[in-house]
């Protein structure tokens, strides 16, 4: 326990933790900021004409789905008018469709709460994704570089022991941080959708969509810590991690994507992390296979990633390399 209080008090005290906290805050702040300024409280004028041209909408979406029935029906010739007429008419059906066309939809400059909440989660996540891996490689990398560790091993003699206190205390320190910037970060946009905009759908299938999303993401922000952690600890700096970041990358997610892709390599994008971190945050990621559609003039050329291939897959990287961690600096001349 004292080891755990000793760790947490060298991981909040170092400044650039407490720089990388002041630069989330301050993201946060110009986030919220522009979107109240750019945002404003529809007028009676302005909801009444967007809820007109949402109800024009969706009777244009019922009068195709209505029109392809009975083009299909009656096997009538589409080359002539230019109507798409598709294999199977539920393309146009409009109680198929995830998300009808509602009033928001038609009030530029105004924020809705329920159409952005899931968007600007992403971007929070992302941002903590970033600051739980650097935050990660510097802690451990830091305390290698400069013999911290070396120093620690005198009071604690046992490298396992201190390397798990000082990974545990990271991701319980980068959980806590995530959990409470989330709900500020969310809590905000939620007030400035009730006085600067509208709150938008917020049934309890939107909260526990957006509550899915939130959990998964505080999953990824921690598999992002204890990769940097890891990578840093192999390399003995922070400089180990965020070079081999950027060079995966450049080599793999660019310059690897790109060959793939003139070579024809099929289904290419299961190759890359960023599909499976997509998946994951998704739910579900779907990427087009153009070999599946070779000489058809319609198909369905797409193939699914799902979250628990991805997580899988996240998982087991992410363990690797954590599990090298600690065989190497278990047997490793810290001198």
């Amino acid at each position: 326990m004292n080891l755990v209080r000793a760790e947490l008090e060298r991981l909040t005290g170092r400044r650039f933790v407490q720089l990388m906290v002041v630069l989330l805050a301050l993201a946060f702040a110009v986030t919220a900021a522009t979107t109240l300024a750019g945002s404003h409280k529809p007028s009676a004028t302005e909801l009444d004409s967007a809820r007109a041209q949402a109800a024009e909408q969706r009777q244009s979406m019922e009068v195709a789905f209505q029109e392809c029935l009975a083009r299909r029906g009656a096997m009538v010739p589409t080359e002539d008018d230019g109507f798409y007429l598709p294999a199977d008419c539920s393309e146009f059906d409009p109680a198929l469709r995830e998300q009808l066309p509602i009033a928001a939809d038609f009030l530029p400059g105004v924020f809705s709460f329920g159409q952005q909440a899931r968007p600007l989660l992403y971007f929070l996540i992302a941002f903590l994704v970033l600051f739980g891996f650097l935050v990660g490689a510097s802690y451990i990398g830091a305390d290698l570089n400069s013999g911290g560790v070396v120093n620690l091993l005198l009071w604690r003699p046992r490298r396992l022991t201190v390397l798990g206190a000082k990974l545990g205390t990271l991701l319980g320190t980068v959980l806590v941080l995530s959990v409470l910037a989330s709900v500020a970060y969310l809590a905000a946009f939620w007030v400035i959708g009730q006085t600067a905009g509208l709150p938008g759908r917020l049934s309890n299938d939107f909260w526990s969509e957006l509550g899915a999303v939130h959990g998964r993401g505080l999953v990824l922000v921690l598999l992002a810590a204890a990769l940097g952690f890891s990578i840093a600890t192999l390399g003995r700096h922070t400089s180990a991690a965020l070079g081999a970041a950027a060079a995966y990358l450049v080599v793999w997610e660019l310059g690897a994507r790109l060959v793939l892709e003139i070579v024809d390599f099929r289904r290419s994008d299961r190759l890359m992390l960023s599909s499976h971190i997509g998946a994951w945050l998704t739910g579900e990621a779907r990427f087009w296979d153009a070999q599946r559609c070779s000489g058809t003039a319609y198909c369905d050329g797409y193939y699914s990633l799902t979250w628990g291939s991805s997580l899988l897959v996240l998982l087991v990287l992410t363990g690797g390399l954590t599990a090298a961690a600690f065989a190497v600096f278990r047997r490793r001349d810290l001198l």
